[in-house]
């Protein structure tokens, strides 16, 4: 690890801890040249297959594209950022286990739904209306009916 105030290569660790529930390493080090102390995080990098779009076209998964989906969805409803950040991990780990190189956009959206199914009945339907394009009241009580089953 290079010395982000010198630039030298030689530094040591003076602790090490757990965070983020164990999926993260947080290390103290100091540089033997500066003396300079600084803070670095490890986290397991794991490769996300890549999106199948409704047009064909392949992209990369986009963690934030997630986020920012489940978020709009929880606006202003009482879910705590701790649990949106579990169905995100949760969904996350399931596409992991696919095994699959590639998975199609269908299969997140239909993962996210059942997050939300779970989380808040309301964020549900906002979801599923924009993802399913509900186009008239109907659509909505339909699906409405089956949340109440």
């Amino acid at each position: 690890m290079h010395c982000p105030f010198c630039g030298a290569n030689d530094t040591k660790v003076i602790d090490s801890r757990l965070v983020a529930d164990g999926h993260q390493v947080r290390r103290r080090r100091q540089c033997l040249a500066c003396n300079e102390r600084y803070t670095t995080f490890e986290t397991a990098e794991l490769v996300m297959p890549r999106v199948i779009k409704t047009n064909g076209s392949r992209d990369p998964f986009n963690e934030d594209k997630l986020r920012g989906g489940i978020q709009r969805a929880l606006e202003k409803r009482p879910v705590s950022t701790d649990d949106i950040e579990r169905a995100i991990n949760t969904i996350k780990s399931r596409l992991r286990a696919t095994g699959e190189r590639e998975v199609p956009s269908e299969m997140i959206g239909n993962l996210v739904m059942e997050s939300l199914k779970e989380l808040d009945k309301v964020a549900y339907i906002r979801f599923a209306s924009v993802y399913r394009s509900f186009e008239d009241i109907r659509e909505f009580g339909e699906e409405i009916a089956k949340l109440e089953k």
